[in-house]
């Protein structure tokens, strides 16, 4: 079984004191919940805050929007894997659409920074996805296939097992569009194939896969009822801690 995620995505919002006060109401609604993991990525300047503000024992993990693949050195504005850790976090996401969009992040770069994050400790969400011109131009297997297999390139099995992959449709980010459930399901079922080609069956049935894209309390049921979606990566619903926790608390089959 795989145990879902859901992971929530701050982006460029929350000064040190909202951000601190969001995670504790949302750690206080994680600490019912032993059968799913919860993590909050807030902005950088919140990180060692929110860390701090939790409990030794809290549920909800902490995760860093972004990372550079170096882990010291003259790159004014980046920040290290190591300096992740040290600031308290367990995961990163690397590959963000809007990384990869608006500052121009690709395959090749991504995955040096699987690589430094992994090698500092850290556990990696790695998001990939299609435009709505891949989709409509029907290169979405393509553009799904290249991202997989560079982002994942050079990695072992053991690293493997420290990778979520986010699957995340561009043209439903911020748009209010969502795919659908089948939609969605569909891509989930191809990049789990992808994985198994590359790396094997268990490993593949072992890869945590979530859906990122417009995921709203209203959708979030339909969507974890389908067989290849482990959790979602949350963008603007996490911002509240009422739809956030309603997000968390998904309706469990069975």
């Amino acid at each position: 079984m795989r145990k879902p995620i859901i992971a929530g995505n701050w982006k460029m919002h929350k000064t040190i004191a909202e951000a601190t006060g969001l995670a504790a109401e949302l750690a206080a609604a994680a600490a019912a919940l032993d059968d799913v993991e919860v993590i909050v990525a807030p902005p950088f300047t919140a990180l060692a805050g929110v860390v701090g503000a939790l409990p030794a024992d809290s549920a909800l993990r902490v995760a860093a929007q972004n990372c550079y693949c170096e882990d010291k050195g003259a790159f004014t504005g980046e920040i290290a894997p190591s300096m992740l850790v040290d600031a308290g976090c367990s995961h990163v996401i690397l590959g963000h659409s809007e990384r990869r969009k608006i500052f121009g992040e690709n395959d090749a770069l991504i995955n040096r920074k699987v690589h430094a994050a992994l090698a500092a400790g850290l556990n990696v969400i790695l998001c990939i996805g299609e435009t709505l011109e891949e989709r409509e131009q029907e290169r979405m297997y393509d553009v799904l296939k290249t991202q997989v297999s560079e982002g994942l390139k050079g990695l072992a099995g053991e690293q493997l097992a420290r990778v979520v992959i986010a699957y995340e449709p561009v043209w439903a980010i911020g748009t209010g569009r969502t795919a659908t459930s089948d939609q969605a399901e569909e891509a989930h079922s191809f990049v789990r194939g992808l994985v198994g080609g590359l790396f094997g069956q268990s490993e593949a049935e072992a890869m945590r896969i979530l859906y990122g894209g417009s995921v709203k309390p209203e959708n979030i049921d339909g969507l974890m009822a389908r067989e290849n979606i482990d959790g979602a990566l949350v963008g603007g619903a996490s911002l509240q801690a009422e739809d956030f926790i309603r997000i968390m608390n998904f309706a469990r089959s069975g």
